[in-house]
């Protein structure tokens, strides 16, 4: 990873900064006044900045290293406001709860549905099942992904449609939707990908789903390991 936008403040303190503000309730200003009382003098518009710069290569590092996940999923979406709009987080989990991928959409259609459900299928092997309430735009998803399948000469996806089953991944959502509460809002579409993207890398770290991670590995030492 090039640490281009960090080059006047070591790699240690914008790991730091990042990684409070994705894991925890704090406003830039509240890692801006942390960093403060441990002799560091950062100005929260210049942490912003490496939200934005660093987010997606964190992620990328981590996809490189993500444990499996199973091939029973459980599809879902939810609510996210954009500058007083409402605009969509489109998630999956397996039936043990390891996130399987995310994708952040300014719609909630078919479109949006099949767009997530293609990247996902496209970094890890098709699903067997995939469980959904009653959306019928995401059912129409995942039959445009079997029609795909059929002309491949691959197996169908199976659909199910159950709230109960599909319990697993709205309950998921809390643990994105916990940390979004307490923010001030999202200034863009853009901007709200992009630190989504952070918050569903800490969720998956504290899940387990980094290679080679075990208990005694803390998230310090996990975000150490994906900025090597």
């Amino acid at each position: 990873m090039i640490w281009t936008d960090g080059r006047h403040f070591p790699k240690p303190i914008i790991l730091t900064a990042t990684r409070w503000y994705f894991a925890y309730s704090l406003s830039y200003r509240d890692v801006e006044e942390l960093l403060s009382e441990r002799g560091i003098v950062v100005d929260h518009s210049t942490i912003a900045r490496w939200v934005e710069r660093y987010s997606l290569p964190l992620l990328a590092a981590f996809r490189r290293r993500k444990k499996g996940v199973g091939n029973s999923w459980r599809m879902d979406e939810t609510y996210i406001r954009v500058r007083g709009t409402w605009m969509y987080q489109y998630r999956a989990v397996d039936k043990s709860g390891d996130t399987i991928d995310f994708y952040f959409s300014e719609r909630r259609d078919a479109t949006a549905a099949h767009r997530f459900l293609r990247r996902a299928i496209r970094q890890h092997r098709c699903p067997t099942t995939i469980t959904i309430d009653g959306s019928a735009a995401n059912y129409a998803a995942i039959e445009r992904a079997n029609k795909s399948q059929r002309k491949r000469h691959l197996g169908r996806i199976t659909i199910r449609q159950s709230r109960y089953l599909n319990n697993i991944v709205e309950q998921d959502h809390r643990g994105i939707k916990r940390r979004v509460r307490s923010m001030l809002g999202f200034k863009s579409p853009a901007n709200a990908a992009i630190t989504l993207a952070g918050i569903e890398l800490v969720h998956m770290i504290r899940k387990g789903q980094l290679l080679g991670s075990c208990r005694g590995r803390s998230l310090v030492q996990s975000f150490e390991l994906l900025a090597r």
